[in-house]
């Protein structure tokens, strides 16, 4: 009788077992579908709110650092037709060789 009993009690465990498992697999496929469906509706969420990108982020990073070089170069022309040195050292308006000068600088731009 005692071998009949073990038998039907491993033959529980296993059952046992074997739905514990099932029941990992699905709780795993639900988890699964949850982060698939939350995930969906952030992107849905970020698209309606109309955010930049990475990839834009980027672009418009290197666009900037392109304006500021340009910025910078065209401070320093204004201030050599202006007859300032670029680190402004001379007054402002001063021209070493007068008004003259100033206006032939401008005819050769």
């Amino acid at each position: 009788m005692q071998s009949s009993d073990r038998s039907g009690s491993n033959r529980l465990f296993d059952d046992f077992a074997r739905l514990m498992t099932d029941a990992a697999g699905a709780a795993q496929g639900v988890r699964r579908e949850a982060e698939t469906v939350v995930k969906a509706q952030f992107e849905r969420l970020i698209r309606d709110m109309d955010i930049a990108s990475r990839e834009e982020l980027d672009v418009l990073r290197d666009m900037v650092a392109a304006l500021r070089s340009q910025n910078d170069a065209l401070a320093h022309r204004v201030a050599v037709l202006e007859g300032k040195s670029p680190a402004g050292a001379s007054p402002a308006g001063a021209s070493p060789a007068g008004p003259a000068s100033a206006a032939g600088a401008t005819e050769t731009l």
